[in-house]
């Protein structure tokens, strides 16, 4: 999972240690003539002086193409944040995700970490869609117009939030939504789950995630999937612990899946 529990700005030194693809300054071999050059640590300090520092970092790791590999930035605000009825904390934040072989424009999503629990979701929606902007013709002004943007749809995160937040579930809908997501994680996959699976994502942390209402019953169940707090039957019928997931890029897509069919519920 995302490292999102410093609220405190890494610096450049610091990501150059973490992901030191954002500061590669050139494309790779293979991109073409066309292909217009943009190093991501360009947008970082851009970022910053709209006001969005970064709190991590990642890299996918490469054996062949190694500098020009798909990586990503997390960005957060601290003078944003939105405060639940139920006293939770979130911090919305913007990812970005960029690499130097061609194949990716700069794509910004946005996300939410949730203080009480350490934990980070990335939002899914019609509403909550990516925004991408090509590397060729990039310039500041793109950039604030595009974060600006971003910006505006806080009001629609914090509708969503607080709407999760009214809706309490009966047993029969939560265990359902535990299913749900589930089998968002072992999808195009030959593993299956158990009863004793559900009751396990289900189960809270903390108490603060103790309750019924979709906003809390969402949130465990997302960060059991994701720290592999779970077992699960192979294709073979054994028994096997969940795997914590490292990996950002299959991170965010389940964030993304999970997120989208947690909102189903909040429309029933």
């Amino acid at each position: 999972m995302l490292d999102l529990r410093n609220t405190e700005f890494k610096t450049m030194e610091q990501l150059r240690t973490i992901a030191p693809s954002i500061f590669t300054q050139h494309g790779s071999v293979n991109t073409s003539e066309k292909y217009s050059h943009i190093p991501t640590d360009r947008v970082v300090k851009d970022m910053e002086l709209l006001g969005w520092g970064v709190v991590d970092a990642k890299q996918v790791k490469a054996r062949k193409n190694v500098g020009f590999q798909k990586h990503l930035v997390v960005f957060r605000n601290n003078d944003i944040t939105i405060n639940g009825g139920d006293g939770d904390v979130v911090f919305p934040q913007i990812l970005l995700t960029n690499s130097h072989d061609g194949k990716n424009a700069f794509t910004f999503t946005a996300g939410l970490f949730r203080m009480v629990c350490e934990n980070g979701l990335v939002a899914c929606d019609e509403k909550f869609e990516d925004v991408k902007i090509r590397h060729m013709g990039y310039n500041f002004e793109e950039l604030e117009n595009t974060i600006k943007r971003m910006v505006e749809t806080l009001p629609l995160t914090v509708e969503a939030m607080n709407k999760m937040v009214s809706v309490e579930l009966e047993q029969e809908q939560i265990l359902s939504l535990a299913k749900d997501l589930l089998e968002v994680r072992v999808k195009n996959t030959p593993n299956t789950f158990s009863t004793t699976s559900i009751e396990e994502v289900l189960a809270p942390q903390r108490r603060e995630d103790e309750g019924n209402n979709l906003w809390k019953v969402f949130n465990r169940i997302q960060e059991n999937i994701l720290e592999g707090n779970f077992a699960y039957s192979t294709l073979k019928g054994k028994s096997r612990s969940a795997r914590k997931i490292k990996n950002f890029q299959q991170d965010m897509d389940l964030n993304k899946r999970m997120f989208s069919k947690a909102l189903e519920y909040a429309v029933c």
